[in-house]
């Protein structure tokens, strides 16, 4: 939801800021007041094309930035983090143009591009009545909308399944063909690859090891001369410690008798004794191990020499070569018994096929009558909104193979009048006609896009009367799912708002302004009563304003 719009030095808008709300917010105001400068601000900040032109005269730099509450959006929180920006429950987006042309994009405090901007944009607000900010006027939009509005989930869960077996058999077929069109070369590269990586016996974990013997045989006059002092000097020479320790142990093991206290210091010395030969030992086993193998150094040196020149070659580690060693394996046992394997693939990729048709076709069946609901119920809304005349279809046209949505692409036709021919939403002309067109459909599936934000532009364009009501009531139901901002000129539309804004222009040091401000009561009142009857505000206009909007009548 778009909490906040600060404009500053864009066009006749020196500093301007604006806290929107939920449910229904609408922008009114006398013609010129500037309210189509906030919309183009707005639409600055979600990626239109910057323009020196843009900044308002006599500053170097124009700027719009909005604070947006993601608070309940886990969705959009982690498109904005995929994008590699900080994310959380607030987004602020920040647009900048300087004098000098250059245009900078902020995305949370991150400098983006604008082709990171506009798809974050278009997921945060949709501006119906302007092809570039409504997802909805693409077709590849229109089928998962469908989908949604006749529950379709567990039929599509049920045929992506099935493409998806369908499709990795396929490829397994495809690199078959590739692998048997070369099968003679490609039998002796793998046999070559698979032979060199067997007779190398890899074992995940020995580089590691034989790199740490490696460093002990490097070192084994030291540890040798350390092994062999230590067992000369705790044991074997002269006067060794152990020979030291052993007779002064006897010695006070000889006199506890005589005066007890010197048993425990007789047996620590013991249990010390015991100690430094169980070292003594160790010592002795480490020097003849160190002593015992001439030429391992070598070895090592030629086995890691080895691994290395295979990790190198293959660009992977020993656990990867192992790996690409069983790949190679199962490849060369494929190609081998190709004629097995295809004819086996091909008959699970028939089945398979089968399957998928079958699902599709059922998914197919459940569009064609999920959108016939939708276009009755279409008709309705647009009849509603003075297009009486209009049709509205779901186009379903069959793909030349299964894709990965279904067995058909479908897209969104309309006919604005009665005698004229059906074509893509895209191609509707008229700014008016394409956002009525789109209140309708939110009408009738909402929060089926989840888009938090819609904002309706020219929505009253040529429409008044009990029309405009409808269109009023309409906006109100959608802003029930959505965050609603509307521009409008007409009382019957505003009349619903939660919150009512008037944009204004005066006078200030010399130049002209665009103010924006909440109105509430009386003031409230009398852009209702401006709405009905012009310039001249009679007592009669404002009580056809009050009883619009249920306000209490002043006494």
């Amino acid at each position: 939801m778009l909490l906040t719009l600060s404009i500053s030095n864009f066009a006749i808008i020196d500093r301007l800021d604006v806290e929107f709300g939920p449910g229904f917010n609408v922008l009114t105001g006398e013609t010129g007041a500037g309210k189509s400068i906030v919309m183009d601000a707005l639409g600055l900040l979600l990626g239109d094309r910057a323009s020196p032109e843009l900044i308002r005269a006599g500053c170097e730099e124009a700027t719009v930035e909005a604070l947006f509450d993601l608070a309940g959006r886990p969705d959009l929180q982690s498109l904005i983090a995929e994008a590699g920006f900080p994310a959380g429950d607030d987004l602020i987006l920040r647009r900048l143009v300087s004098r000098a042309g250059r245009s900078r994009a902020y995305v949370n405090g991150g400098l983006a591009t604008l082709a990171q901007l506009q798809p974050l944009a278009e997921q945060l607000v949709s501006v119906c009545g302007q092809h570039e900010h409504q997802a909805l006027m693409g077709r590849e939009a229109h089928l998962p909308l469908v989908d949604a509005f006749g529950g379709h989930a567990a039929l599509n869960d049920e045929y992506r399944q099935h493409y998806a077996a369908w499709r990795a058999t396929g490829e397994r077929l495809a690199r078959l063909s590739e692998a048997e069109r070369e099968r003679a070369r490609r039998l002796d590269l793998l046999r070559f690859q698979l032979r060199e990586l067997e007779e190398a016996q890899l074992r995940p974990g020995e580089d590691e090891e034989l790199a740490a013997e490696r460093l002990r045989l490097q070192h084994a006059g030291r540890l040798a001369a350390a092994a062999n002092g230590g067992y000369e000097a705790l044991y074997a020479a002269d006067g060794a410690v152990c020979s030291v320790l052993g007779r002064l142990a006897g010695e006070l093991e000889g006199l506890a008798g005589v005066a007890p206290e010197f048993g425990p210091p007789a047996e620590t010395l013991r249990q010390s004794l015991y100690a430094l030969e169980d070292v003594a030992g160790q010592l002795r086993s480490q020097l003849g191990r160190i002593a015992s193998e001439p030429g391992r150094q070598e070895a090592v040196e030629e086995r890691l020499a080895l691994l290395t020149a295979l990790k190198r070659k293959h660009g992977k580690t020993i656990e990867g070569l192992v790996a690409e060693q069983a790949a190679l394996a199962a490849e060369l046992d494929e190609l081998e018994h190709a004629e097995e394997v295809r004819t086996v693939l091909e008959q699970e990729r028939a089945a398979q096929q089968a399957a998928l048709l079958e699902a599709g076709r059922r998914l197919g069946a459940a569009r064609r009558e999920a959108g016939e609901r939708l276009a009755a119920a279409m008709r309705q809304e647009l009849a509603d909104l003075s297009l009486a005349g209009a049709l509205f279809e779901l186009q379903l046209a069959p793909l030349a193979e299964p894709g990965p949505a279904g067995l058909e692409r479908g897209e969104f036709l309309l006919a604005p009048n009665r005698g004229e021919a059906l074509l893509p939403l895209a191609r509707i002309a008229s700014g008016g006609e394409l956002s009525r067109i789109l209140l309708a459909l939110k009408r009738i599936t909402p929060g089926l896009d989840r888009v938090p934000t819609l904002v309706f532009d020219e929505v009253d364009a040529g429409i008044g009367g009990a029309t405009a009501t409808a269109v009023g009531e309409k906006l109100r139901a959608v802003s029930r799912t959505a965050q609603v901002l509307c521009v409008t000129h007409l009382p019957q539309v505003a009349a619903g708002a939660d919150r009512h804004f008037l944009v204004s222009k005066r006078e200030a040091a010399g130049r002209t302004v665009t103010a924006i401000a909440r109105l509430d009561g009386e003031e409230r009142v009398r852009e209702m009563a401006r709405m009905l009857g012009g310039a001249q505000v009679t007592e009669r206009t404002l009580a056809h304003a009050r009883e619009l909007i249920g306000a209490p009548a002043q006494g």
